[in-house]
């Protein structure tokens, strides 16, 4: 019983709401642990879950030391899978009511320093992959693209001579993102020397960024490239895709840019997931003042 209205849900999600596989396996993740939770009550069905069988699954996970945002996305994931259950008729009453999502913790992004991204683009290699991972570089810190945008992109996505890229973002919105000099040139030769050889037995690949069989490159094979570059360039710091997506929004910010046309760039919904990097120029500005004022 509670196996069926679990997979019906799961069913909404995807056929009706037409959630992206990424979104699905976050509510999969979140759901999961707490349908098998409650199959251990002696509840027979949904409508005998109460809000104390919730709270006290939302108890456990925190004595296991789950952050204050993996709680309050599960609590969302448990609230939308009550309000499924309560319109299909499944229960007559909703058991999420009045639980509190806790406040989430601010946690300033890890940002790189401009030497550090210095070091990081400074690739010098002359083969197909370095040439390709010069570019894919290059793309990310000028653009801000999340790894699986980039990813995704296609050979149509790229428009070099307007010095722009379309990309696909989450909810499957649709932005335009300004490229630099840098990033045209290191796509242009990406193109003109890397692609070619790299998609010569696929040359029907859209893919902008293929690997070396010409295929098109994983989320999983960009972070293993990112690592590697990492440790060639003697960074300590542990960088991740979106240390370089952070890196970019601060940068244009320290520099003066307007925080609305960042927040266009990064493709945000709302400007106050934009604002986090204020803060984060502000605290390096604060280091660098306890750095070098003489009276600090």
């Amino acid at each position: 019983m509670l196996n069926h209205a679990y997979n019906d849900f799961f069913h909404y999600l995807q056929i009706e709401r037409g959630l992206s596989e990424n979104t699905l396996k976050s509510y999969k993740r979140d759901l999961h642990r707490y349908t098998e939770k409650m199959k251990k009550t002696d509840h027979a069905s949904w409508n005998e879950i109460t809000r104390t069988d919730i709270i006290s699954f939302l108890y456990q996970l925190k004595d296991e030391g789950k952050s204050s945002a993996t709680i309050a996305r599960t609590i969302s994931s448990i609230r939308q899978f009550h309000h499924f259950l309560l319109r299909e008729d499944i229960v007559k009453h909703d058991a999420t009511l009045h639980i509190e999502t806790p406040k989430k913790e601010r946690k300033l992004p890890d940002v790189l320093s401009l030497e550090e991204v210095d070091k990081l683009l400074d690739i010098q290699g002359t083969t197909p992959l370095d040439i390709r991972n010069k570019a894919m570089l290059e793309l990310m810190y000028a653009t801000g693209l999340r790894v699986s945008e980039l990813v995704s992109l296609k050979i149509d996505d790229l428009h070099l001579t307007m010095g722009f890229v379309r990309c696909t973002g989450k909810g499957s919105k649709e932005r335009i993102v300004p490229l630099g000099e840098v990033a045209e040139q290191a796509l242009e030769t990406y193109l003109k020397k890397s692609r070619t050889i790299l998609i010569k037995k696929n040359k029907e690949e859209r893919s902008l960024f293929v690997n070396q069989h010409g295929r098109p490159l994983s989320r999983q094979g960009f972070w293993k490239i990112l690592k590697k570059l990492t440790d060639e360039a003697n960074i300590s710091k542990d960088i991740t895709p979106h240390t370089l997506r952070h890196s970019f929004a601060t940068h244009l910010l320290e520099n003066g840019a307007d925080l609305r046309a960042v927040q266009e760039m990064l493709g945000h919904s709302d400007i106050s997931t934009t604002q986090i990097y204020t803060h984060v120029s502000k605290s390096r500005l604060k280091d660098m003042y306890k750095a070098y004022h003489p009276r600090a």
